[in-house]
């Protein structure tokens, strides 16, 4: 791109009065979000595009990195709308063991005497946000019954089908050194998760910040401006209608899977489900960029943390990113040769 054009591109989203709407929640949630989690703004503006993508993180970190304070800071920072459902709270935090059960989770039917009859009681999954801490821990059996409601959007128990709300978002987590007792996820349950993101400790000057201000943010409670539960939807539609996904872009990425699938390097490829679910992600990151259009900068931010969990690689290979760097290289210059809008 010239530089007429990059500029054009800056401004663009200007001529969309409905797209500036929704960036500016975007903008409130991660404001809001970064006063409470310092060091952390690349993980927060992932943790902001899936929300509004309509996805779910798995975050690899190790203990007291932040993960809870960053999922409890981003479900405290939606509350509900006049439209949405009381009966949703803003935040739950699930400790996966190997003992939890999947109506631990998802709910379980109760008696009651007075009616003489059985009702519904719902699990901490009937959230907006909800943390699945140290969801390896866990069984087959909880995973499968996560695995619905991740994809699904609902829970069924005892042949009851119960719908979560529009805005249930999953931040799941794992430590990567503590494997002991664990119970690996599968395949299907990773696919699951729009973005697969390793935490590493904070920078030096972060890391004092967090020291320095911890008082000011243990108190900071209600000061915290908000976004609703209705906002973030309507922002979700927003972005979906109005930023332009080229021809070029998905193709580039149709490109890069079958690159990826027939590299001797690569046992498993990526499935199609991915890059269905990278599209309204890469539409939340340009409109983030002030961009009314999805541009191959957006793409190589994004396609690490969606394919890096989903590829299994060959016996002695363990450089991923060298992998996905060499296979992304020509799909890339294609695009780079052609517009984009």
């Amino acid at each position: 791109m010239n530089s007429e054009i990059i500029a054009e591109a800056e401004e663009s989203v200007t001529h969309h009065s409905d797209l500036l709407q929704a960036l500016e929640v975007l903008k409130n949630l991660k404001a809001t979000v970064k006063k409470q989690v310092l060091g952390r703004d690349d993980v927060i503006e992932l943790a902001i595009i899936a929300l509004i993508a309509d996805g779910h993180i798995l975050l690899e970190d190790f203990p007291g990195s932040g993960k809870t304070t960053l999922a409890k800071a981003l479900g405290e920072a939606i509350v509900n709308g006049i439209d949405s459902d009381n009966s949703f709270v803003p935040f739950r935090r699930i400790q996966f063991t190997p003992d939890l059960l999947p109506s631990d989770v998802t709910g379980v039917p109760i008696f009651d005497s007075n009616s003489n009859a059985f009702h519904f009681r719902r699990g901490p999954l009937f959230a907006h946000v909800v943390l699945a801490d140290e969801i390896n821990r866990t069984s087959p059996k909880v995973q499968s019954a996560m695995l619905e409601a991740m994809g699904e959007k609902q829970v069924t128990v005892d042949n009851a089908t119960y719908a979560l709300d529009d805005l249930f978002f999953v931040i799941a987590t794992q430590n990567p050194l503590d494997l002991v007792g664990t119970y690996p996820l599968p395949t299907p349950q990773l696919d699951r998760f729009l973005f697969k993101i390793t935490m590493e400790h904070i920078d030096r000057n972060s890391e004092l910040d967090v020291l320095d201000s911890y008082k000011e943010r243990r108190d900071i409670g209600d000061q915290l401006e908000t976004v609703s539960h209705d906002q973030i939807l309507i922002a979700r539609k927003i972005i979906d209608t109005e930023v332009f996904i080229s021809p070029g872009i998905k193709t580039a990425l149709v490109d890069i899977s079958r690159n990826l699938r027939a590299d001797d390097r690569v046992l498993q490829g990526n499935s199609t489900r991915s890059l269905v679910l990278l599209l309204p992600a890469l539409q939340v990151a340009a409109a983030l960029r002030n961009r009314d259009f999805v541009s191959a900068e957006d793409v190589e931010l994004l396609l690490p943390c969606v394919l890096g969990h989903r590829l299994e690689l060959a016996p002695g290979v363990s450089d991923i990113d060298k992998v996905l760097l060499e296979n992304m290289r020509n799909p890339m210059e294609n695009l780079a040769k052609g517009t984009l809008r």
